[in-house]
């Protein structure tokens, strides 16, 4: 392993993001979840082995994030702002896709609208050496 492996990248309408890679059945379960905050640039992204609805719930999140499903290196659908879970809360927020995605991206809460994210955009991936 090379100590200068480059950081996966993922690029929306040319505003990019370091991301951690969670592929791994148990990253996916933790996802952000023991992260405190994320800065503009950064990110996480779930890779899924089929196209399917995935659902979320930000189980112990400290933050809201975007939630941005993806499909065939396309946007299928945004969660804006989605909300980590009150302290007690008994039905916490299921978040779910429109359409099947493989790939699912989480950012900083409000950066989708902030760069116009939409459904339809090409997403773009650098530095994903399996």
């Amino acid at each position: 392993v090379s100590l200068f492996k480059k950081t996966p990248t993922v690029t929306i309408a040319k505003h990019s993001f370091n991301v951690t890679v969670a592929a791994s059945q148990q990253e996916q379960e933790v996802g952000l979840s023991e992260t405190k905050s994320l800065s503009e640039n950064q990110g996480m992204i779930i890779l899924f082995e089929k196209p399917a609805y995935y659902s979320f719930w930000m189980k112990n999140m400290k933050f809201p994030i975007d939630i941005i499903y993806i499909n065939n290196d396309t946007i299928v659908t945004i969660k804006n702002n989605a909300q980590p879970p009150k302290d007690n809360e008994k039905n916490p927020i299921i978040y779910t896709p429109t359409a099947p995605s493989d790939k699912v991206l989480e950012i900083k809460s409000g950066l989708s609208e902030k760069y116009n994210f939409k459904k339809g955009d090409k997403v773009n991936y650098e530095n994903f050496g399996n």
